[in-house]
Formats: C-alpha cells, structure tokens, sequence
C-alpha cells in the first residue's frame, strides 16, 4: 500500500473560526488513502487534558477528575493542520500508523465527491 498520498480531515476546522484554541484543544483527525481505507484519531493537546481534568474535578465526572479515557486517543503538542500532516507522515514513514490511527470502514463510491477528483484507484 502506498501511503505518500493521502487526504486529511480535520474536525476542527469546520468549526467557526476562531472558536478553538490550537494549543488547548481536543478534535478529531480521519485519514482516507486511495485505497479507500479510512482511519481515525482523536487528537488532544497536552494542555486540554489537564483542562478536562479540571473541569472535571468541577462537574464531578470522571471520578471527580480522577481519570480520563477517550478512544482512539492520541496526544499532541498543538492542533495545527502542519503539526497533524507532519505527525501523520512521521507515522507512516517509521511504521507505526496503523498501530496508532484505528481502521473505520472504507470509504463508499457515494462519498467521492467530498475528496478530490481521481484520488482513489480505480
């Protein structure tokens, strides 16, 4: 499988600009392949755990913020669109992205306009 090219999503930027802070954030991350393989992501930054964590001691969930557990969950200095391709093509290049990104289902012909044209193979 080639993985040198590939389309990113990412939750965060669909949300109105300037309502998320890059540095103290958590968002979800999908990476499709023109194999049609889809695999996902949450991204959290360092700092927005230890957020959560306080907010949680505040509402009393998560034992009183005692713990914290997301699936899919991966840590990250800062939600940039630069940071995530650049951490995504470090995983693929040593080896390690399907270990940590989860496989999804493929992606359907039905959803081919939402990538660019010719992307996947035919």
């Amino acid at each position: 499988m080639n993985y040198s090219k590939r389309h990113i999503w990412i939750e965060a930027e669909t949300w109105p600009l300037g309502s998320w802070d890059c540095n103290d954030e958590s968002t979800d991350v999908i990476v499709v392949f023109p194999d049609r393989s889809k695999w996902i992501a949450s991204c959290f930054t360092y700092k927005n755990i230890e957020t959560l964590r306080q907010k949680n001691i505040q509402t009393g969930e998560c034992m009183n913020g005692s713990y914290f557990w997301s699936s899919d969950m991966l840590l990250i200095d800062v939600i940039r669109r630069e940071r995530i391709e650049e951490l995504v093509d470090h995983l693929i290049k040593q080896g390690n992205f399907q270990k940590v990104f989860s496989r999804y289902p493929d992606v359907e012909a039905e959803e081919d306009e939402n990538y660019p044209v010719g992307f996947f193979y035919n």
